[in-house]
Protein backbone atom coordinates (compact mmCIF):
# COMPACT_ATOMS: atom_id res chain seq x y z
CA UNK A 1 0.00 0.00 0.00
CA UNK A 2 1.32 3.46 -0.95
CA UNK A 3 1.01 5.62 2.14
CA UNK A 4 2.90 8.53 0.56
CA UNK A 5 2.35 9.59 -3.05
CA UNK A 6 4.53 12.30 -4.58
CA UNK A 7 3.13 13.45 -7.90
CA UNK A 8 4.81 15.87 -10.29
CA UNK A 9 6.49 18.13 -7.76
CA UNK A 10 8.17 21.17 -9.26
CA UNK A 11 10.07 23.90 -7.41
CA UNK A 12 12.13 26.49 -9.26
CA UNK A 13 14.94 28.58 -7.80
CA UNK A 14 17.44 30.80 -9.65
CA UNK A 15 19.89 28.37 -11.19
CA UNK A 16 18.10 25.20 -10.04
CA UNK A 17 14.77 23.49 -10.52
CA UNK A 18 13.19 20.37 -9.09
CA UNK A 19 11.43 18.91 -12.11
CA UNK A 20 8.32 16.73 -12.07
CA UNK A 21 9.41 14.60 -9.08
CA UNK A 22 7.19 11.56 -8.66
CA UNK A 23 7.49 8.44 -6.48
CA UNK A 24 5.58 6.46 -3.85
CA UNK A 25 6.49 5.19 -0.38
CA UNK A 26 5.10 1.93 0.90
CA UNK A 27 4.18 0.85 4.42
CA UNK A 28 6.76 -1.43 6.02
CA UNK A 29 9.54 -0.60 3.57
CA UNK A 30 12.79 1.35 3.78
CA UNK A 31 13.51 3.71 0.89
CA UNK A 32 16.94 5.26 0.31
CA UNK A 33 17.10 8.65 -1.44
CA UNK A 34 20.39 9.13 -3.30
CA UNK A 35 21.89 11.98 -5.29
CA UNK A 36 24.82 14.37 -5.27
CA UNK A 37 24.97 17.59 -3.26
CA UNK A 38 22.69 20.06 -5.01
CA UNK A 39 20.75 17.34 -6.84
CA UNK A 40 17.49 18.35 -5.15
CA UNK A 41 17.12 15.90 -2.25
CA UNK A 42 16.48 18.48 0.46
CA UNK A 43 14.22 20.51 -1.83
CA UNK A 44 12.16 17.40 -2.55
CA UNK A 45 11.94 16.47 1.14
CA UNK A 46 10.94 19.98 2.23
CA UNK A 47 8.35 20.10 -0.56
CA UNK A 48 6.96 16.77 0.66
CA UNK A 49 6.38 18.38 4.06
CA UNK A 50 5.17 21.78 2.78
CA UNK A 51 8.19 23.41 4.44
CA UNK A 52 8.76 24.97 1.04
CA UNK A 53 5.80 25.52 -1.22
CA UNK A 54 6.05 23.64 -4.54
CA UNK A 55 5.21 25.54 -7.69
CA UNK A 56 3.37 22.52 -9.02
CA UNK A 57 2.42 18.98 -8.07
CA UNK A 58 0.77 17.20 -5.15
CA UNK A 59 1.73 15.12 -2.13
CA UNK A 60 -0.75 12.71 -0.58
CA UNK A 61 -0.44 10.95 2.78
CA UNK A 62 -2.69 7.99 3.53
CA UNK A 63 -4.68 8.77 0.39
CA UNK A 64 -5.42 12.40 1.29
CA UNK A 65 -3.86 15.60 -0.11
CA UNK A 66 -1.34 17.12 2.31
CA UNK A 67 -2.47 20.71 1.72
CA UNK A 68 -6.06 20.00 2.83
CA UNK A 69 -5.05 17.69 5.70
CA UNK A 70 -1.68 18.97 6.87
CA UNK A 71 -2.31 19.00 10.63
CA UNK A 72 -3.74 15.46 10.67
CA UNK A 73 -1.03 14.10 8.34
CA UNK A 74 1.81 15.51 10.42
CA UNK A 75 0.52 13.69 13.47
CA UNK A 76 1.67 10.53 11.68
CA UNK A 77 4.94 11.85 10.25
CA UNK A 78 8.33 11.90 11.95
CA UNK A 79 10.79 14.32 10.36
CA UNK A 80 14.44 14.80 11.19
CA UNK A 81 17.29 16.72 9.63
CA UNK A 82 20.92 16.03 10.37
CA UNK A 83 21.17 18.56 13.20
CA UNK A 84 19.17 20.32 15.89
CA UNK A 85 19.14 24.02 15.06
CA UNK A 86 16.41 25.33 17.32
CA UNK A 87 16.38 26.15 21.07
CA UNK A 88 20.19 25.74 21.21
CA UNK A 89 20.38 26.91 24.86
CA UNK A 90 17.30 25.14 26.12
CA UNK A 91 17.64 21.83 27.98
CA UNK A 92 16.50 18.72 26.14
CA UNK A 93 13.90 17.99 28.82
CA UNK A 94 12.40 21.46 28.35
CA UNK A 95 12.43 21.08 24.56
CA UNK A 96 10.43 17.86 24.95
CA UNK A 97 7.91 19.62 27.19
CA UNK A 98 7.43 22.21 24.41
CA UNK A 99 7.13 19.62 21.63
CA UNK A 100 4.97 16.85 23.07
CA UNK A 101 1.67 18.80 23.34
CA UNK A 102 1.61 19.04 19.54
CA UNK A 103 1.28 15.24 19.18
CA UNK A 104 -1.86 13.35 20.13
CA UNK A 105 0.08 10.08 20.22
CA UNK A 106 3.12 11.26 22.15
CA UNK A 107 4.37 8.28 24.16
CA UNK A 108 6.37 9.26 27.23
CA UNK A 109 7.44 5.65 27.78
CA UNK A 110 8.78 5.43 24.22
CA UNK A 111 10.51 8.79 24.69
CA UNK A 112 12.27 7.54 27.84
CA UNK A 113 13.27 4.36 26.02
CA UNK A 114 14.85 6.29 23.13
CA UNK A 115 16.44 8.78 25.56
CA UNK A 116 18.18 5.87 27.26
CA UNK A 117 18.91 3.98 24.03
CA UNK A 118 20.58 7.03 22.44
CA UNK A 119 22.43 7.87 25.66
CA UNK A 120 21.02 11.41 25.87
CA UNK A 121 20.95 13.58 29.00
CA UNK A 122 17.76 15.62 29.52
CA UNK A 123 19.77 18.21 31.42
CA UNK A 124 22.00 19.12 28.48
CA UNK A 125 21.33 21.71 25.78
CA UNK A 126 21.89 21.18 22.02
CA UNK A 127 24.91 23.48 22.27
CA UNK A 128 26.53 20.96 24.58
CA UNK A 129 25.98 18.00 22.24
CA UNK A 130 28.29 16.63 19.57
CA UNK A 131 26.96 16.61 16.01
CA UNK A 132 26.22 12.91 16.30
CA UNK A 133 24.28 13.38 19.55
CA UNK A 134 22.29 16.22 17.95
CA UNK A 135 21.21 13.79 15.24
CA UNK A 136 20.15 11.29 17.91
CA UNK A 137 18.20 14.00 19.74
CA UNK A 138 16.27 14.89 16.60
CA UNK A 139 15.54 11.22 15.91
CA UNK A 140 14.34 10.69 19.48
CA UNK A 141 11.77 13.45 19.03
CA UNK A 142 10.71 12.07 15.64
CA UNK A 143 10.24 8.55 17.01
CA UNK A 144 8.42 9.32 20.27
CA UNK A 145 4.95 9.88 18.83
CA UNK A 146 4.56 6.58 16.95
CA UNK A 147 4.97 8.07 13.49
CA UNK A 148 3.86 5.82 10.63
CA UNK A 149 6.16 7.60 8.16
CA UNK A 150 9.72 8.66 8.96
CA UNK A 151 11.26 11.24 6.60
CA UNK A 152 14.92 11.74 7.42
CA UNK A 153 17.35 14.11 5.71
CA UNK A 154 20.94 12.85 6.18
CA UNK A 155 20.26 11.11 9.52
CA UNK A 156 23.49 9.07 9.55
CA UNK A 157 25.97 11.66 8.25
CA UNK A 158 27.40 12.74 11.62
CA UNK A 159 27.25 9.35 13.34
CA UNK A 160 30.20 7.09 14.02
CA UNK A 161 30.13 3.64 12.34
CA UNK A 162 28.84 1.88 15.48
CA UNK A 163 25.98 4.39 15.96
CA UNK A 164 25.13 4.20 12.24
CA UNK A 165 24.90 0.42 12.47
CA UNK A 166 22.60 0.72 15.50
CA UNK A 167 20.40 3.22 13.68
CA UNK A 168 20.09 1.00 10.61
CA UNK A 169 19.08 -1.83 12.94
CA UNK A 170 16.39 0.44 14.40
CA UNK A 171 15.14 1.16 10.88
CA UNK A 172 14.72 -2.59 10.42
CA UNK A 173 12.68 -2.85 13.63
CA UNK A 174 10.45 0.04 12.58
CA UNK A 175 9.97 -1.55 9.17
CA UNK A 176 8.80 -4.75 10.86
CA UNK A 177 6.22 -2.66 12.73
CA UNK A 178 4.85 -1.36 9.41
CA UNK A 179 6.57 2.05 9.46
CA UNK A 180 7.68 3.55 6.15
CA UNK A 181 11.25 4.90 6.43
CA UNK A 182 12.49 7.37 3.80
CA UNK A 183 16.02 8.70 4.24
CA UNK A 184 18.54 10.59 2.19
CA UNK A 185 22.27 9.96 2.64
CA UNK A 186 25.64 10.27 0.96
CA UNK A 187 26.76 7.06 2.68
CA UNK A 188 25.68 4.70 -0.08
CA UNK A 189 26.68 1.59 1.88
CA UNK A 190 23.97 2.44 4.45
CA UNK A 191 21.35 2.26 1.71
CA UNK A 192 22.87 -0.93 0.34
CA UNK A 193 22.72 -2.49 3.80
CA UNK A 194 19.11 -1.76 4.66
CA UNK A 195 16.99 -0.28 1.85
CA UNK A 196 14.21 -2.14 0.06
CA UNK A 197 13.70 0.64 -2.50
CA UNK A 198 15.75 3.44 -4.05
CA UNK A 199 14.82 6.89 -5.33
CA UNK A 200 17.68 8.30 -7.43
CA UNK A 201 17.74 12.02 -8.24
CA UNK A 202 20.21 13.85 -10.49
CA UNK A 203 20.18 17.55 -11.43
CA UNK A 204 16.65 18.02 -10.11
CA UNK A 205 15.13 15.02 -11.91
CA UNK A 206 14.11 11.64 -10.53
CA UNK A 207 15.90 9.15 -12.77
CA UNK A 208 14.70 6.03 -11.00
CA UNK A 209 12.22 5.09 -8.26
CA UNK A 210 12.17 1.34 -7.90
CA UNK A 211 13.13 -1.63 -5.77
CA UNK A 212 16.76 -2.26 -4.87
CA UNK A 213 16.65 -5.44 -6.94
CA UNK A 214 15.30 -3.68 -10.02
CA UNK A 215 17.74 -0.77 -9.66
CA UNK A 216 20.68 -3.18 -9.49
CA UNK A 217 19.40 -5.14 -12.47
CA UNK A 218 18.83 -2.03 -14.59
CA UNK A 219 21.87 0.08 -13.70
CA UNK A 220 24.67 -1.97 -12.11
CA UNK A 221 27.39 -3.73 -14.03
CA UNK A 222 28.72 -7.14 -13.09
CA UNK A 223 30.37 -7.08 -9.65
CA UNK A 224 29.66 -3.41 -8.89
CA UNK A 225 28.66 -2.19 -5.46
CA UNK A 226 25.81 0.31 -5.27
CA UNK A 227 28.33 3.08 -4.60
CA UNK A 228 30.35 2.15 -7.68
CA UNK A 229 27.17 2.16 -9.76
CA UNK A 230 26.18 5.59 -8.43
CA UNK A 231 29.63 7.06 -9.11
CA UNK A 232 29.66 5.71 -12.67
CA UNK A 233 26.18 7.08 -13.38
CA UNK A 234 27.12 10.51 -12.06
CA UNK A 235 30.25 10.66 -14.21
CA UNK A 236 28.26 10.30 -17.44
Amino acid sequence: MSIVEVKGLKKAYPGFSLENASFNLEAGRITGFIGRNGAGKSTAIKSMLNLVHPDKGEVRYFGKPLLENEAAAKQKIGYSTGTVNWYPRKKIGDIVKSVRPFYDNWDQTAYKRYLDWFGLDEGKTPLELSEGMKVKCNLMLALSHHAEVLILDEPTSALDPFSRDELLGLFGELKNDGVSVFFSTHIISDIENCADDIVYISKGKILSATTMEAFTRDFSQQGETLEQTFLRLERK
